[in-house]
């Protein structure tokens, strides 16, 4: 399938914890937000970890697996925080390590939110906060499949996961217009669409949901795409946790929603997308989601 990579990142890396590498998506400003003057900063050693708010400058983080356990399949990981924070530990860099210990590359989305000027989460478009974070998370799909060879991936197993406001911006990337540029899979953890639905493409890759029953912050918006999907004449995967609330991520509650990421990892199996690129069949992992 051929794709257009579109866009050029900035060569620029940075030294990470890991020997992660850090990389600029855009090439200068991010369209948009040229004129924004926000400071970001980072909280650590919350009840999530640490949380980073006023993102201007979006980043991918790098978790590349040892070449020996290298399966070819990546993902990228957009955490959540209602467009105006980002649980980048719980949502974001524990996830990428537990899937680089599997031979699977990742990739955390520090995408664009707003400001945080005031306790809680504002009442806002959802639409038009998540407008900047779904353009990054487009983005980062062409730098991905852009520098595949470069970090040891296969550009046609490339996937998508998004916690809450994260599963927005994967929804976008998910939802665009052009089907060569959307991700080889994709998996939406308590969210989705949290504006106006938009249109439900006929063919979809792979997907998996994932929410709980006792999620009192996201339940009717994810049951709400869901349906969508389905009307359209989907069918992905589904796993619906008695309870484990909103927000569950990585976190050990005592609940089987502790055991998504298992799940999740399952289904790409299932998938074909655990078995090193080049020899493995997915017949499956072609057909609509």
């Amino acid at each position: 399938m051929k794709r257009t990579a579109g866009g050029i990142a900035l060569t620029c890396f940075m030294a990470w914890p890991g020997h992660a590498q850090v990389v600029k998506i855009w090439p200068g400003a991010a369209p948009g937000s040229e004129h924004w003057t926000q400071q970001e900063r980072k909280v650590e050693n919350t009840p999530l970890g640490t949380v980073v708010f006023n993102v201007v400058t979006p980043t991918l983080t790098a978790f590349l697996p040892d070449r020996a356990k290298a399966t070819g399949t990546s993902v990228i990981i957009a955490p959540g925080g209602a467009f105006v924070a980002l649980a980048i530990d719980l949502e974001g860099y524990d996830v990428a390590r537990w899937l680089q210990k599997r031979g699977i590359a990742a990739f955390v989305l520090k995408y664009r939110i707003m400001e945080k000027r005031q306790e809680g989460i504002p009442a806002m478009s959802m639409d038009e906060a998540g407008q900047y974070g779904m353009a990054d998370g487009i983005q980062a799909l062409k730098v991905v499949r852009r520098r595949a060879s470069e970090w040891g991936i296969a550009s046609d197993r490339v996937g998508f996961l998004g916690f809450s406001a994260g599963a927005m911006v994967t929804s976008g990337a998910l939802l665009q217009a052009d089907s060569a540029a959307r991700p080889d899979f994709a998996a939406l953890i308590y969210g989705g669409p949290f504006g106006a639905m938009p249109p439900i493409p006929a063919t979809l890759p792979p997907l998996f949901l994932a929410w709980a029953q006792d999620d009192a912050m996201a339940l009717l918006p994810v049951m709400k795409f869901h349906d969508a999907l389905a009307s359209a004449g989907h069918k992905p995967e589904v796993h619906i946790f008695n309870a484990g609330g909103h927000g569950f991520g990585m976190r050990t509650q005592g609940t089987s929603s502790d055991h998504w990421i298992n799940a999740f990892h399952y289904w790409l199996e299932a998938q074909g997308f655990t078995k090193p690129a080049g020899r493995s069949d997915r017949g499956s992992a072609t057909k609509p989601g």
